[in-house]
């Protein structure tokens, strides 16, 4: 994945934020533990997230220890400690990632060495989940062919990762799994695809890789342009999705206090967008 799903600091309870910390170090140690040391290079919060909302939804409990690491051995910090979910989604995190540096290989011929130090883990991570690895591997197939023709499409581009996202969701919940949840994970999927192609509209105009943004607006030459001319439309396009989310996330049914979701679906992501929308790197 890509790193974009995060909270909205200043609007969290202190709580939500020792929480969140302790489930993404908790994420950290789950990875290592089943993938490798190597495979914590590959840490990102839409995975920490994605440990968040599941625990919930699936009703277990998350048992939270002070604890020392390798980044913070000096002192000990809350840190949740990996169970049987958490290990599932610590190898989901490293398929994701090797996936997507695949993906960077290709579009930019960057992403070799770092391919390389993980590849250890990757196979770890494959032989545990295999199902999880074959259904990311024919999203990104799908996704590449797509890339392939050079389409335009907003939705069509965005589908695979939906798709994909759904599809893991449905593995990792089991019985858990309904309309609402299904809905929203692609959802999810759909906008961190989206908004991952925003962020990089300029590099990949200069280095002309695949971008659906890019291809859909030919006439615009860099973000600033896309924003100012067509803020309208990409405010419909990434309106929708929020829209959606919020609506399916109201009529699921969590186990647990659930602020801290809240938080991140609901003020996270378009906090996000705006920053993506603004930034000028």
């Amino acid at each position: 994945m890509f790193g974009y799903v995060k909270t909205d600091m200043p609007y969290m309870f202190v709580k939500d934020t020792v929480l969140y910390k302790a489930m993404y170090c908790g994420l950290c140690k789950g990875i290592g533990k089943t993938c490798g040391q190597r495979g914590r290079l590959v840490l990102n919060y839409d995975l920490t997230f994605l440990s968040v909302f599941l625990h919930n939804v699936m009703e277990i409990d998350v048992k939270v220890e002070k604890q020392r690491c390798i980044a913070h051995h000096i002192k000990k910090r809350p840190i949740a400690v990996p169970d049987a979910l958490t290990e599932r989604i610590a190898s989901l995190n490293v398929i994701l990632a090797y996936y997507k540096l695949c993906d960077d290989v290709i579009d930019s011929k960057k992403g070799r060495l770092k391919r390389l130090l993980i590849n250890k883990a990757y196979k770890k991570a494959k032989a545990s989940e295999p199902e999880l690895d074959k259904i990311v591997k024919n999203r990104y197939d799908e996704l590449l062919k797509y890339e392939k023709v050079n389409g335009d499409s907003i939705d069509i581009s965005a589908d695979p990762f939906g798709k994909m996202m759904q599809e893991v969701v449905a593995v990792l919940t089991l019985d858990k799994f309904n309309s609402d949840i299904s809905e929203l994970s692609y959802d999810l999927g759909k906008w961190i695809y989206l908004i991952d192609a925003l962020d990089d509209f300029d590099k990949d105009i200069k280095k002309k890789n695949y971008n659906v943004f890019v291809n859909s607006y030919p006439e615009i030459k860099t973000k600033a342009e896309l924003v100012a001319q067509k803020g309208q439309d990409l405010t419909v396009v990434f309106g929708a999705v929020f829209s959606d989310i919020a609506e399916k996330s109201k009529n699921i049914k969590y186990a647990f206090n659930h602020d801290l979701i809240d938080n991140i679906l609901l003020r996270g992501l378009f906090l996000q967008t705006k920053t993506v929308m603004e930034s000028t790197k």
